[in-house]
Order: structure tokens, then C-alpha cells, then sequence
């Protein structure tokens, strides 16, 4: 079989774990000084005029309005510090027009306007959409101009550090300073040595220096024709895949023990605000205390911060268990939407608030690039309300078990999971499409089943078999007045 191969990468954070007092102070002063570097690079390149900004002329723009001597730095950290900015708003810019097109899709919907779509997309890679009042009106809204408030890093390059290595698991690293000749030793316990460019970052969290780099795990072999498989991201478990197989199973017992435990320490919480506050007049030595001694939030983060690790290291070791070491062509969710409309008790929002779909993405794409694999993402609407044996709205929904229009009932997330498998290949659906447009084709689609059975969709809602929120859609009155 032909394959092809790709790298794999992944970020490494190191502690800083010795350096002087000296080194110290003058790491937070270039830290400080870097940061008016990069609040100025935002100000200057994050705005529309500098759209389709090529990040290696960036800094001779910003060599205009400020030079290295003004703070004291040398050129090439400012350089280095320039380019990251012109790195992150290209990042920026790159997402924008993802979400541009987005709306382009929206607007033109079917086959006949793919030359419209295609012209928009092409004025959209450079300035010349500016002539287009559509993308005009559609870049203004989703582009939000850059600034920057981060004064604890600094970059280096491969050439502003020497790395040592002392013994085991520890190396030194020489950085480049503020003056000429002179560099800043500082300590790091790493099972690896440091190359490439890194970024150290004063972590206020943990009261610590930290040491970023990105690591070459080797290649990964790419089979051409990869096995495919749908994903259904869930509360309870994390993933459940076409296949019949539940990953991460027990991410929903200790996400909701989380969420239950900060509810009911902020409710106990609140009492003692309020007589620390009521306290205040009449003693204000206990109120002192009870503010000194019990409403501090140091234990509770720590505690907090035990909670999401434990948390993440679930999603990852789901997400890990989903590829197996195969390289899949993997469809998940989209689930970068809010649920409008929907109405829920306070107990199930705190939940879902914490539930971390955020990190089952970024998880999932991590191990689909060490996997050499490919996440497609598809429109989420309805795949847990289909039938996906029929791919109709035929049936209902309750908890884990999804009960088929004949009385059959299959397990809920699983059936969900194969209708996300049949939506990536879907030619009528398509990512972009809104969930009223989803509505129509999937009713469509109900009919046309229902007609082969003689029956027609309001036969369906009297005998149960579809819900009764459908009816009340145009899409199906269109369709029963036969339009």
C-alpha cells in the first residue's frame, strides 16, 4: 500500500529550577521592555490594512516608529519578539476568513453559485476584498482588531541560547542578554535537550519560569485510504465512536462531582460573605478574621486546578484509545456553537459550563496529527434525534436509548456516532449550513420514507413516530401542501 509520511510534533514545558538573583531581575526587565515591543507590533500590524501581512517583513515596519536603543534591547530579540506578533495577527487574520467564508456559504446556498463562492474566497486571500461591500461588511464584523498586554516571555532563536547538558535531567541554558558578550545562565530540569526556538514565560499562577519548545517525535506513516469512523462527543463519556465503543466513560461522574462540589462550597461561601459583611460594624476584628482565614482563594485553586488536570488527562487518554495508533479519517461534531433556545434547569447549565468541549477538540486533533490522521468536522444538527438505520426523524430520543419508529431501541450515543459517520459523507449537508436549512432536507428525506409506507408526515406525528416540534417548522407545511 502507498503511504505517505508526516512529523510529529508536540510543545514541552520545562521548569526553570536555578538561577541568580541578578539573572532574575534583569529576565522581568527585558520581559517588561519586550512588552511595549509587542503591544506597539499589535497596534501597528493588527489592523485591516495589514491584512495578508508577511510575517518576515514585519519588523522593518515596526523599525519605523520604534528602534531597539529607545529601550535598551538588542536588535534581535525586538526581531524575534516582532515576528511572534506577526505570527499570532497572520493566525488571527487566517481565522477570520474561516469564518468569513462561513457566511459566504450561508449566503449563497446550493450548486449554482460554487463560481460566486470560489470569486469571493480569491478576493478574500488579499486587500482586494475591500472593493467587495459584502466581504467588507462581513470582514468588519468578524475581525477583531489585535492588542496585547503580555509582558512575561521572551523569544529565542536557535542562535540566542546555548543548551548544556549538567547530569541527568538537567541542562543549562545560556540566554542572550541586554548587553553585547554577556549572556543569563539559568537551570532547567528537562528529560531532553532544547533546541529549536523557545519562549520563556514567567508563570504568575505558579510564581515560576517556564521554559516552552517544540518537540520532533519522527515521522508517521499516512496509508492513502484511511478506515473512517464517527464520533459522538458526549458529557458522560467522552467520545463514543461508530464503531460501538465508549471512550473516556468516566469523564461525566467527575466532571458533575467537580461542578457539585464548587456549587456547594460557594453556597457555604456565601453565607460567611455575608457575615463577614454584616460583621463589619459591630466587630470588625472577627470580620477580619473570617475574611483572613476563610474567604481566601488560594486552597480552592490549587484544589481547582487538581480538578481540570485530572479532567484533561481523561479527554487525553480518550482521545488516545479513538485512534488506537491508526491513522483514521475521523468525523466529529462541531461544537463551537452555543445551544440557543433551549430551555434547562441551573443545575444541568452549571454541568454543561463545565463540561470542556474545547479540550475534547484540541485533544482530538492533537492525537489525529501524532496519528497522522484526519478530523473532519461536520454539522452537529439532529445527528442524535436520526434514525441511522433509516436516516430519518423517525423515532425519540430519552437518556442513552434511542427508540426506533418500530419499537426496536439502539444505544443513543452510538446511533448518534454512525449518523456523524453518514453526515461526513453527506452531499447535501454540508458543515456550513444553518439548522433550519439541516431541518428541511432531513424532513425531506421523512417523507420520501414515509411515502414507500403510504403514510405522510402527519400520519407520522399522530402515531408518535416524529415529534411534534417538526410540524409547526414551514419546511413541513411546505411539505404536506405538497410544494
Amino acid at each position: 500500500m502507498k503511504v505517505d509520511t508526516a512529523k510529529k510534533r508536540s510543545t514541552q514545558i520545562v521548569p526553570v529550577i536555578g538561577m541568580s538573583e541578578l539573572v532574575q531581575a534583569e529576565l522581568l526587565s527585558t520581559m517588561k521592555k519586550l512588552g511595549i515591543v509587542r503591544s506597539e507590533s499589535y497596534n501597528k500590524l493588527g489592523s485591516i490594512s495589514h491584512w495578508g501581512l508577511d510575517w518576515k517583513k514585519a519588523y522593518p515596519e515596526v523599525r519605523i516608529f520604534r528602534t531597539p536603543d529607545t529601550l535598551g534591547l538588542p536588535a534581535k530579540l525586538m526581531e524575534w519578539t516582532v515576528s511572534d506578533v506577526a505570527k499570532a495577527i497572520t493566525a488571527q487574520q487566517a481565522a477570520c476568513a474561516d469564518a468569513v467564508i462561513k457566511k459566504v456559504y450561508k449566503r449563497f446556498p446550493g450548486k449554482d453559485n460554487q463560481k460566486t463562492i470560489k470569486e469571493l474566497c480569491k478576493q478574500l486571500k488579499s486587500l482586494a476584498f475591500l472593493d467587495s461591500p459584502l466581504l467588507h461588511r462581513f470582514v468588519r464584523k468578524e475581525f477583531q482588531r489585535g492588542h496585547s498586554w503580555v509582558k512575561n516571555q521572551i523569544v529565542y532563536q536557535q542562535g540566542g541560547y546555548n543548551c548544556r547538558r549538567l547530569y541527568r535531567n538537567t541542562y543549562q541554558l545560556e540566554l542572550a542578554g541586554l548587553r553585547r558578550g554577556k549572556r543569563n545562565k539559568i537551570i532547567v530540569r528537562s528529560n531532553r535537550k532544547i533546541k529549536g526556538q523557545i519562549r520563556l514565560i514567567y508563570n504568575q499562577s505558579l510564581s515560576r519560569f517556564e521554559v516552552h519548545f517544540l518537540v520532533d517525535h519522527g515521522q508517521v506513516k499516512i496509508p492513502v485510504k484511511r478506515r473512517s469512523l464517527g464520533l459522538d462527543k458526549g458529557y458522560t463519556e467522552a467520545f463514543y465512536d461508530s464503531d460501538g465503543q465508549a471512550h473516556g466513560k468516566e469523564l461525566g461522574e467527575v466532571t458533575t462531582k467537580k461542578s457539585d462540589r464548587i456549587c456547594a462550597k460557594n453556597r457555604n461561601r456565601g453565607k460567611l460573605w455575608a457575615l463577614h459583611r454584616k460583621l463589619e460594624k459591630t466587630d470588625p476584628a472577627k470580620s477580619a478574621r473570617i475574611l483572613e482565614n476563610n474567604l481566601t482563594r488560594k486552597t480552592e485553586n490549587k484544589r481547582y486546578r487538581q480538578d481540570q488536570l485530572e479532567i484533561k488527562a481523561i479527554i487525553g487518554a480518550a482521545s488516545k484509545s479513538v485512534f488506537g495508533g491508526e491513522s483514521l479519517k475521523v468525523f466529529a461534531e462541531n461544537l463551537t456553537q452555543p445551544i440557543r433556545n433551549k430551555r434547562q434547569s441551573k443545575a444541568m447549565s452549571r454541568k454543561l459550563n463545565s463540561w470542556m468541549k474545547g479540550k475534547l477538540r484540541d485533544s482530538l486533533q492533537k492525537w489525529a496529527n501524532w496519528t497522522g490522521s484526519v478530523v473532519t468536522e461536520v454539522q452537529p444538527s439532529y445527528t442524535s434525534q436520526i434514525d441511522s438505520v433509516t436516516g430519518t426523524l423517525l423515532g425519540k430520543r430519552s437518556g442513552d436509548s434511542f427508540t426506533r419508529f418500530n419499537g426496536v431501541v439502539l444505544q443513543a450515543d452510538y446511533n448518534a456516532a454512525k449518523n456523524v459517520l453518514a453526515r461526513g459523507t453527506d452531499k447535501e449537508i454540508t458543515r456550513y449550513m444553518s439548522k433550519t436549512e439541516v431541518q428541511a432536507v432531513l424532513l425531506r428525506r421523512t417523507a420520501r420514507f414515509l411515502e414507500g409506507m403510504g403514510l405522510s408526515l402527519l400520519d407520522a406525528v399522530e402515531l408518535g413516530w416524529l415529534n411534534c416540534k417538526h410540524s409547526k417548522t414551514r419546511a413541513f407545511k411546505q411539505l404536506l401542501n405538497g410544494i
